[in-house]
């Protein structure tokens, strides 16, 4: 990863400390006199958190790669100052844009790293970037003057469906004064769905358990995420739906009383997907699962299956591997 190098001059670093820790919010004189950029004054709440933006964030740190994807799709590059957390690797379209990003840690970087890069807004995908006990809640950045934004399936208090995932697209746009580009991004995802929609019509829904890993117990996919949506939209019907959370740990003895027909496995980390394979096809307590006897799996990449950009293509490409020869090949939204 190419890393910035900074000439750090005490004068010139004191004024941007001070320049940059007010123009997120409105909380300093300055900032609430300033002309209001095109589009602005913006006020959104955010996982209960609202902020009004004066003019859009300049120097943006992203924690969590489908966050990162969201400003490389909208075209907010030149706004990021440092990121972190890759689960997977970036899309092809984004990794030149993402190679001029400096990556501050491969997985959180601690309290004073990310304040060491002296951000107005952070920006992550998971509840766990904004971990209290690490210093880094909302709370702290907001005493640091650094305003942010948790990606929204991890702040809801229901079911995620596409309609948050087009909301969190759009509060992104017009916060980073962006909005024709997050809405025609929207338009292009609403087509790519719709399509897949019309190539599964009165398919039967196949029964679906996602294997995300685990040994004693089953790290899966439970009916609270945008993943549950995704796996009913591509023609599949998620036997842990009524987990109720994103993901959360099911017993083999449910996996085997629920008899799924495909095992999605979720693909990431030092785990590979015929390691995960073959943990499932060696476990005796499995043999009648139907997906195991038939040896019926599916893949799908981690970045594919959380609340991103690239969700309208990722349902399209697991739908092709739920129906074989039902629908054509993914596009992008």
């Amino acid at each position: 990863m190419s890393r910035r190098s900074t000439v750090t001059v005490a004068v010139s670093a004191a004024l941007l400390t001070l320049t940059t820790a007010c123009g997120g919010g409105t909380d300093s004189k300055d900032d609430a006199d300033a002309k209001a950029a095109p589009g602005f004054p913006y006020t959104v709440t955010n996982c209960g958190v609202q902020t009004t933006y004066k003019a859009p964030p300049k120097r943006v740190v992203t924690m969590n790669q489908h966050v990162t994807e969201v400003m490389l799709e909208l075209g907010l590059e030149k706004s990021l100052i440092g990121t972190a957390y890759l689960d997977d690797k970036v899309l092809p379209k984004y990794a030149k844009a993402y190679d001029a990003v400096p990556v501050l840690a491969k997985e959180y970087p601690s309290k004073e790293k990310l304040l060491a890069a002296n951000p107005d807004f952070v920006y992550g995908g998971y509840a766990t970037a904004f971990d209290a006990k690490e210093g880094r809640s909302r709370d702290d950045l907001k005493q640091s003057g650094i305003t942010s934004r948790l990606n929204v399936e991890y702040c809801a208090d229901r079911k995620t469906a596409l309609d948050d995932l087009y909301q969190e697209i759009g509060e992104v746009g017009q916060t980073f004064g962006a909005k024709d580009r997050a809405d025609a991004w929207i338009a292009g995802a609403k087509k790519t769905v719709a399509t897949t929609a019309g190539q599964l019509k009165g398919v039967k829904p196949v029964s679906v358990f996602v294997y995300d890993g685990g040994d004693k117990t089953a790290s899966t996919a439970g009916g609270k995420g945008i993943g549950n949506e995704m796996i009913t939209l591509a023609g599949g019907r998620n036997v842990f739906a009524d987990l109720d959370k994103p993901f959360g740990d099911a017993t083999w003895e449910q996996v085997v009383a629920r008899k799924p027909e495909t095992i999605v496995i979720y693909d990431y980390g030092s785990v590979t997907v015929e390691q995960k394979k073959k943990r499932l096809l060696a476990d005796p307590a499995l043999r009648d699962v139907p997906a195991i006897k038939n040896k019926r799996f599916a893949v799908m990449p981690l970045s594919d299956v959380v609340l991103g950009v690239r969700a309208p293509a990722a349902i399209a490409k697991l739908a092709a591997q739920l129906h074989p020869g039902t629908t054509g090949p993914a596009t992008t939204g």
